[in-house]
């Protein structure tokens, strides 16, 4: 791939086509990966256009090897767009199914399309972006690229290509090579020779009889195959028969020289660099590598010449000719070098546009009248007017109409799966009393938590100085490029550090993203500051690979590292009691025994706690006492729903990294049955390309049986086996021989399931999955994918029909859930299978069954800030907390304000708008929704106007205290809320007054008793418009 980054870079992307392979996809019985296939079918489309004459064409032995389609069938399922062009709107939908394209609701892939209104999203093989076709009548208006993720437009073109896959069945005859495009004067450049001579020597070995049933690679036709005869005539004898290999040609280039990290030697290059006058460069990868290498050349003081490009390049080279000297930072620190071509990466943060789907029947919590079942939107007519509604069934069969402007006090009933909840009458008094219990109940937890924070924050701390250059030199050699959510969290901390208060900070991030290298960093700078620093985790195999990755990334700065677990002798354990006493350790690692009494630092300044979740309750007691004025990091790879994440802010700092590193790929998962072929064939594919795999058995007793089955199943490999109750030393030889790379396969217990970090391996078994929970299996299958290779995980069960629901329910789930960072949606599933008591604690869990957890987050953040308010209020002083601005307004019109079914008739789409919606809170984000309302679905029309109306109306009536507005015949009416007192105190009040002095004659204040209670509300008479409502209050300059 970097080739392809580095003429990207060189040429310009439009000039350059990555040619991929589909082996990978067939050799796994997988459907053909979209990407490939839509890279592939663009080639073809690109070479037969003639337009494009100059371009380079990168690619490899087992891409070419697979046949592409014929030219002239591959023009008659393919269609030119112009805009401006006239075209039949039907038309364009049938040749789009006879293209076997797919009509879906949003268009996310390529080969699907979608209709709305005057509107087709269509995603051509033929493109890397899909395209919006705006209709007027039969005539094109204009055509527009946009994002899938989060489907708007992006750029408009003047013409588009719509092409059917070309390896579809609509192209299965006569199919070619790709040479057979090529023009006359195409040049073939080879890359190692005599290697890519082996490799297809290699391929053509395994694919001798391409139909035979135990082959690796299993094609549909041998059409599809090219023959070793044929491969060999058109890319290798045909345009190397008059190759003379002994003739070289010169370019007077020589590789960028190998500095190693040695500063000297980069000053003393760039010295003659300026002494010859050459010119030098530095390639960076990022703005944060290109000051890292500008402060540790400025501290030399030496009068050099050099100048930074924002990008970066495989290898750097001197160009003797042209006396300019090209370097790249990841080769001077010996850096892995990630491309980043936007063609191969889009932003990989976690987007999850509703995390939890409302179905017909699903439990809902209506936060005034509890828990009842969901039946969907419904339209009503009151008085005369009609109105989109969700309709909520409760005890006896009541009935509940809830307007769409409602839809905040909404939210999925989420407890323990197959726990029925609680279903009142409407009208009883029960609900009330569930919510008062539990707000008591949770005012308790809250309390607790802020207190114990708030003590933390009035202790005295060391405080660490500023990065010195050490630091700057050990965070730029950092292998990979830091993700921004790594660098946030790494600030974060380090600002903690630098603060006179101990540092509490939580790192919440998914497996593999990066908080073991936030670790050492921050552990770095305790020891530059001559401080000790701890890191406890909570198992032996853990301890064993973070002494391994310390020790690796630490080696050349002078840090002593040791770990303490069961492994260690009694003599080794006392040396290294001794030592840490004394101060000659400067970090030590290690399980439970770390909490001991006679584990005694002489100067500890910082503890990092791993997965503390999983320590038991005394250890937990004893890190209390550890604690006191320590800096602590805890890091966990158990996700927090970001619901919770507001409460829980300012309660203990948090770090959320939710971005993947660059180049990641998601895990692809299968459940499977225990099947010798697809064990054998998944073994043998990982190994042939250089991988290793992992193979989870959680039973001892016949772990050794396994082990002979596999060496008779794949013979010729190396397996290796691993669990607790092996001896230490063969335990850890075998794992340090597996993180090596020195045998194929290691099974193993789940002794693995945290912390062994082998990038090498990338496909995992886990037998008997059935067997183990949601977040296990999460963890275990993010042992592999953790390089820039695709990863396979293998859920082995015995059969759906011979496990449990729950199981069943949690293998579905891990299967669903396997793009990065999807821990957050396997946590949330979690919450459903097996309550809220494993991630919340079993004191929350009960009344999360009682209330729905949406609800309970409500209550909890709701009584945080009664607390905060209250109790804390100066330690919270700097925060805000609004008195008047009501969230929950009541609407109560006669005239229609709803999304019309002829413009969105998806009613769950519908409803996300309605939610997006009655979120937005300024003019500004109001408009920009209007406009992507209409790059996506069209015009919008005139009932839209009075919704956009109602939605200004309630964030402006929100911040005068107003939680109910009627507007009928006329005449609107707006009710403050119950509680006034603390809006008299506030400047808006005495504006509003001077409002309603000018405004006499149309606007009132009244105070009158409804329901036995005095009420001061608003009348606003000759309201013929909403938009008129608004107009009049603009007056009011506090909006």
């Amino acid at each position: 791939m970097h080739h392809v980054d580095d003429f990207e870079k060189i040429i310009g992307q439009d000039k350059v086509m990555f040619f991929p392979s589909l082996m990978n996809d067939f050799s796994r019985n997988n459907n053909s990966n979209n990407k490939d296939l839509n890279f592939r079918t663009e080639i073809v489309s690109k070479i037969k256009n003639k337009k494009n004459k100059n371009y380079i064409i990168v690619s490899y032995p087992e891409a070419i090897c697979i046949k592409v389609a014929n030219k002239s069938i591959f023009e008659k399922y393919s269609i030119n767009l112009k805009k401006n062009l006239k075209i039949s709107f039907d038309e364009l939908i049938e040749k789009l199914f006879q293209f076997n394209f797919e009509k879906v609701n949003f268009v996310v892939n390529p080969g699907e399309f979608a209709v709305r209104g005057g509107i087709i999203d269509v995603y051509s093989y033929a493109n890397q972006n899909p395209f919006r076709i705006d209709f007027f009548g039969e005539i094109i208006e204009s055509i527009r690229e946009f994002n899938v993720d989060n489907q708007l437009s992006s750029n408009e073109v003047s013409d588009a290509k719509i092409q059917a896959e070309e390896n579809s069945i609509l192209f299965k005859k006569n199919r070619i090579n790709l040479i057979e495009l090529f023009n006359k004067d195409g040049v073939i450049v080879y890359k190692n020779f005599d290697k890519l001579i082996h490799v297809c020597n290699e391929i053509f070995k395994k694919n001798k009889v391409p139909d035979q049933e135990d082959n690796i690679i299993n094609y549909s036709s041998k059409n599809e195959f090219l023959k070793i005869n044929e491969f060999g005539k058109k890319f290798i004898i045909d345009k190397s028969e008059n190759l003379n290999l002994l003739k070289k040609i010169n370019f007077g280039q020589t590789p960028q020289p190998s500095f190693n990290r040695n500063f000297n030697f980069l000053n003393k290059h760039l010295e003659n660099d300026k002494k010859n006058r050459f010119k030098s460069y530095f390639f960076c990868s990022n703005k944060h590598q290109k000051i890292r290498l500008s402060e540790i050349l400025n501290t030399e003081k030496k009068d050099l010449d050099y100048n930074f490009f924002d990008e970066t390049i495989y290898e750097g080279f001197i160009d003797n000719k042209s006396k300019i000297s090209y370097l790249t930072d990841h080769q001077i620190f010996n850096r892995y070098h990630s491309f980043k071509s936007n063609r191969f990466n889009k932003d990989e943060s976690m987007k999850i546009k509703e995390l939890i789907h409302l179905k017909l029947n699903d439990y809902v919590v209506h936060i005034d009248h509890g828990i009842g079942i969901f039946g969907g939107l419904k339209k009503i007519d009151v008085n005369n007017s009609t109105h989109e509604t969700i309709k909520l069934i409760y005890a006896d069969r009541d009935i509940l109409y809830v307007n769409i402007h409602s839809l905040h006090k909404i939210s999925k009933y989420n407890g323990k799966d197959g726990n029925v909840p609680k279903i009142y009458k409407l009208g009883s008094n029960s609900w009330k009393k569930v919510k008062e219990k539990t707000k008591t109940k949770v005012k308790k937890i809250a309390f607790d938590l802020i207190k114990l924070y708030a003590k933390r924050k009035e202790k005295k701390g060391f405080q660490f100085k500023s990065d010195s250059n050490l630091q700057i030199e050990l965070e730029a050699s950092f292998l990979f490029e830091e993700t921004n959510d790594q660098i946030k969290s790494i600030n974060e901390v380090k600002k903690d550090m630098e603060s006179p208060q101990p540092m509490d900070r939580l790192i919440c991030g998914d497996v593999g993203f990066g908080k073991t290298e936030i670790a050492i960093r921050a552990a770095f700078k305790a020891v530059d500051n001559n401080k000790q620093v701890a890191v406890l985790v909570p198992t032996t195999i853990l301890s064993f690979q973070h002494f391994k990755t310390f020790t690796k990334r630490l080696k050349d700065f002078p840090i002593t590292i040791e770990y303490l677990n069961r492994f260690k002798t009694i003599k080794e354990k006392r040396e290294i009691l001794v030592n840490l006493k004394s101060g000659k350790i400067d970090i030590l690692i290690g399980t439970h025994q770390l909490v001991s009494e006679n584990v005694i630092f002489k100067d500890l300044g910082l503890l990092i706690v791993d997965e503390e979740q999983k320590f038991g309750v005394n250890v937990k007691e004893k890190l209390k006492s550890l604690k006191v004025n320590v800096d602590v990091l805890t890091l966990t790879a158990t996700p927090i729903p970001r619901t919770l994440q507001f409460s829980l802010m300012n309660a203990r700092d948090l770090s959320i990294i939710n971005t993947p590193p660059a180049n990641r790929y998601p895990i692809l998962s299968e459940i499977i049955k225990f099947n010798n072929e697809k064990i054998k064939n998944a073994v043998l594919s990982e190994i042939n390309r250089g991988g290793q795999v992992f193979f989870i058995h959680n039973k001892i007793e016949n772990i050794l049986d396994l082990k002979d089955y596999l060496e008779k199943l794949v013979p010729d490999i190396n397996i290796r086996i691993g669990h607790g109750q092996m001896k230490g030393e063969e335990l850890e030889k075998n794992l340090i021989d597996f993180i090596d790379g020195k045998f194929d396969v290691l099974i193993a217990t789940t002794i693995i399931e945290n912390g062994l970090d082998v990038p090498n391996a990338n496909t995992i078994f886990i037998n008997n999955s059935q067997n183990f929970g949601l977040s296990d299996l999460h963890q275990m299958r993010g042992r592999v994918g953790r390089s820039n290779k695709k990863a396979f995980c293998y859920f082995i069960i015995p059969g759906i029909n011979s496990i449990s629901k729950d199981a069943e329910k949690r293998i579905n789930a891990i299967e669903q859930y396997s793009g990065l960072g999807s821990g957050i949606q396997i946590a949330m599933k979690d919450l459903e299978i097996r309550g809220a008591g494993n991630l919340l604690g079993a004191e929350q869990s009960g009344f999360i069954n009682d209330v729905g957890f949406e609800t309970y987050h409500k209550i909890l953040k709701e009584a945080v800030n009664e607390i905060k308010e209250k109790e804390f209020e100066k330690l919270f002083e700097k925060e805000k907390f609004n008195k008047t601005e009501i969230s929950d307004i009541t609407i109560d019109f006669d005239i229609p304000i709803l999304i019309p079914d002829n413009y969105i008739n998806i009613s769950t789409e519908r409803m996300k708008i309605y939610k997006e919606l009655s979120e937005i809170k300024s003019d500004y984000n109001l408009n920009l929704y209007k406009k992507n309302l209409t790059d996506r679905f069209g015009s919008f029309p005139k009932e839209l106007d009075d919704l956009f109306e109602v939605i200004k109306l309630k964030w402006k009536f929100s911040k005068l205290g107003i939680n109910k507005i009627i507007l009928r015949k006329n005449i609107c009416t707006a009710f403050f809320i119950n509680k006034i007192d603390s809006f008299f105190e506030n400047e808006e009040f005495s504006l509003l007054l001077n409002f309603l002095k000018k405004n006499n004659k149309i606007v009132q204040l009244i105070e009158k008793k409804i329901n036995h209670k005095k009420r001061l509300l608003l009348k606003i008479e000759e309201v013929k418009k909403i938009k008129d409502l608004n107009n009049l209050f603009s007056e009011l300059k506090i909006f």
